[in-house]
């Protein structure tokens, strides 16, 4: 009997592979995530912090003071006394005693008109007046007696008031001849000469009195309360003259096409230095009220448009102010509505917001700058 022999297993090629791959595939990942867990510890400790660096910005200490409030408008000079001179009788002309430009003081003559006949009229109605007075004595004597009656007495007194009465029109109609200034001021227009006729109602002259002079200027429905008839007014003229005045006139009524309110203030011109129709800056003195004094480099606006500056905390912290401009000089402009001390950015402020902390380099008026 022939005994078999067993057969022995063995494994074929593609289960070789397989199993192969398998234990490669598995030892690649552990030994991957063995791996990676150290790297990743390492690349944790090794990943610098990012530091935040705070802006920097430049700032001053502000202290509000004291000032008066201004209104500040553009007036014109005005002669406050004018007269325009007219003839009240006829006649030529036979002396000039004034010329254009001259300063003259009331009372003085101007010209002279030629007499003509008015002496003789003169002579008439003096002569008139004592024979009218003779009769109307005579007739009060007569009356007294009962020789006469009253009626022939009332008609010699009616006839003695009539000739004085002429003879007091023939004196006025001669001092009409001579024409005379009604005011003391400077001779502004005059044209005439020996010769010339004057009816009555020509123009003879214009006289100007520029003491004192007055500065006209208009001020808006918004400003008009705050003016005070009495209170002291400053002008800049032209030529960079600086002069005092008085208001001395506020007008309670105001233009229907500007809505402005005249005003006039009165300054002393004695020697005529101030013509009339200059063009000048004027400055009402109103309330006092506490402003700071700033460049208008500071200003700056917020989200919603509106004017301001930006201020920080003790704490660097920055805050933002609406302000009132109280007046625009050539120092600087002064403004309202913040607190009376305040450390204000002076540059950087359009960098930064509200409510952001900052570094701050601290402005030192004497030194430059210092850092804080």
């Amino acid at each position: 009997m022939v005994t078999k022999a067993k057969k022995r297993w063995r494994p074929k090629s593609s289960h070789v592979i397989a199993v192969s791959l398998a234990v490669g595939a598995f030892l690649w990942v552990a030994s991957g995530m063995v791996a990676k867990e150290p790297a990743d510890e390492a690349g944790v400790q090794d990943k610098p912090v990012k530091e935040v660096v705070l802006p920097l910005i430049r700032t001053r200490v502000s202290v509000a003071r004291t000032r008066v409030r201004e209104v500040v408008l553009f007036g014109r000079t005005e002669a406050i006394n004018k007269a325009d001179i007219a003839a009240e009788t006829t006649g030529r002309i036979v002396k000039t005693a004034v010329e254009k430009g001259d300063f003259i003081k009331k009372g003085d003559v101007i010209l002279n008109i030629d007499m003509d006949d008015r002496r003789a009229k003169l002579d008439e109605a003096e002569a008139e007046v004592d024979y009218q007075e003779i009769a109307y004595n005579a007739s009060k004597k007569l009356s007294t007696k009962q020789f006469q009656s009253r009626v022939k007495l009332a008609e010699s007194l009616s006839k003695l008031e009539k000739a004085k009465a002429a003879l007091l029109l023939i004196k006025l109609e001669i001092n009409r001849t001579v024409i005379r200034a009604p005011i003391s001021g400077f001779v502004n227009e005059f044209q005439l000469s020996i010769g010339d006729y004057l009816t009555s109602g020509d123009t003879v002259a214009s006289i100007v009195d520029m003491n004192p002079i007055r500065i006209v200027g208009q001020v808006s429905e918004k400003n008009i309360s705050r003016i005070r008839q009495g209170e002291v007014a400053h002008a800049r003229l032209p030529n960079g003259q600086e002069v005092a005045g008085t208001v001395r006139y506020v007008s309670r009524t105001g233009s229907e096409a500007t809505r402005t309110f005249r005003v006039d203030i009165w300054v002393d011109n004695e020697d005529g230095a101030i013509p009339e129709g200059l063009t000048a800056e004027l400055r009402l003195s109103t309330e006092q009220e506490t402003a700071h004094q700033v460049s208008p480099a500071v200003l700056t606006l917020n989200e919603d448009g509106i004017v301001g500056v930006k201020t920080v905390d003790d704490e660097n912290i920055v805050h933002f102010h609406a302000v009132t401009i109280v007046s625009d000089t050539t120092e600087g402009i002064w403004l309202g509505g913040l607190p009376e001390k305040i450390q204000m950015i002076t540059v950087g402020q359009e960098f930064v917001q509200a409510g952001q902390k900052v570094r701050t380099l601290v402005e030192d008026p004497a030194r430059g700058a210092a850092s804080s």
